[in-house]
């Protein structure tokens, strides 16, 4: 079975990618969107992917919670950069749900969170912190970047 790790990944520039070519030995995995009440949590992404070496934040926009992220690539980028300073890596638009699920969160979806929730995506800005192994922890868009352990 393949690692979580090596899973194929759009980029906004057409390509594909993997979390261990994006570099570091954590990965913070997150559906984001640019109209939606968690967007601030785009600040605290930041500050995570800055204050820690190790951790690389990877954002995937998502347009299935509300119609929240209906830019385009070039406009979602233009948003987090002029708004909220982000450098971490944004990938192409995905979707986390459904028949379109991408595999990455096909997997991510199997993971459990505190409360024992595990199943489709709830929301925007739903978290998942993964290590090196490829082991995953789940964080509901309510638990704030900041409130993260790493």
């Amino acid at each position: 079975m393949t690692s979580i790790l090596d899973l194929p990944l759009a980029t906004m520039n057409d390509g594909t990618t993997t979390l261990r070519e994006l570099g570091g030995s954590r990965w913070l995995v997150v559906n984001v969107a640019s109209a939606c009440g968690a967007t601030p949590q785009y600040a605290g992404l930041q500050a995570l992917h800055e204050a820690h070496d190790d951790l690389t934040v990877v954002g995937f926009p998502c347009n299935q919670f509300g119609a929240q992220e209906p830019g385009t690539h070039a406009e979602i980028c233009d948003f987090t950069a002029s708004k909220f300073n982000v450098t971490f890596p944004l990938m192409a638009k995905v979707e986390v749900n459904g028949d379109g699920q991408t595999p990455l969160f096909s997997a991510l979806c199997d993971v459990a969170d505190a409360d024992g929730y595990s199943g489709p995506v709830r929301w925007n800005f739903e978290k998942f912190l993964i290590d090196a192994n490829g082991t995953a922890a789940r964080y509901s868009t309510r638990v704030a970047p900041e409130q993260l352990p790493v």
